[in-house]
């Protein structure tokens, strides 16, 4: 292999272990046996998301991983391997896989890392499961506002119960 070519393969290694390094959930499937139609429209989903799906060679993706100091994934890269990069939202990403892989039986997740943790198969399953990052954070905020709501009620409560006093009188 030419100085070139090694030279090459080094910079693109070193692109993909920039975008484990940044992104905050990775995950590996293997996508074969689905049909093109399959895979535009799980693209499509994923890209709507803003979560980026791309097919790299097994030998870029190790070392890369190595690079990005990613561990948990070198047995997953054999055979043929998508890479999904996931953003902040680390349940999306597992979302739209295990929703899209009930459909299509073909799609297989192998392995991922989340938050740079390597994650069992189980662990995605759960978190798949998990509200989206905006319904918890809505849940979170009802939460917070419980106890303001409950006070403002109370205190126009009183304020009505002296009123209907006042007025009696």
């Amino acid at each position: 292999m030419s100085e070139a070519n090694i030279a090459k393969k080094q910079e693109i290694a070193s692109a993909v272990a920039k975008r484990m390094e940044e992104a905050g959930s990775i995950l590996v499937v293997d996508y074969l046996g689905l049909t093109v139609a399959e895979v535009t429209d799980l693209r499509k989903q994923l890209r709507e998301a803003g979560i980026e799906m791309s097919v790299i060679k097994n030998t870029i993706l190790r070392r890369a991983a190595k690079e990005a100091g990613v561990e948990g994934l070198d047995e997953s890269f054999a055979g043929p391997s998508a890479v999904v990069f996931g953003g902040e939202d680390v349940v999306a990403p597992a979302k739209i896989l295990v929703d899209f892989a009930k459909n299509a039986e073909a799609l297989e997740i192998k392995a991922g890392v989340i938050e740079g943790r390597a994650t069992s198969l189980e662990e995605i399953d759960a978190i798949a499961k998990l509200p989206s990052r905006e319904g918890l954070l809505s849940m979170l905020l009802s939460v917070l506002q419980a106890p303001i709501r409950n006070t403002a009620l109370a205190v126009k409560a009183v304020a009505e119960a002296k009123d209907e006093a006042g007025e009696a009188a």
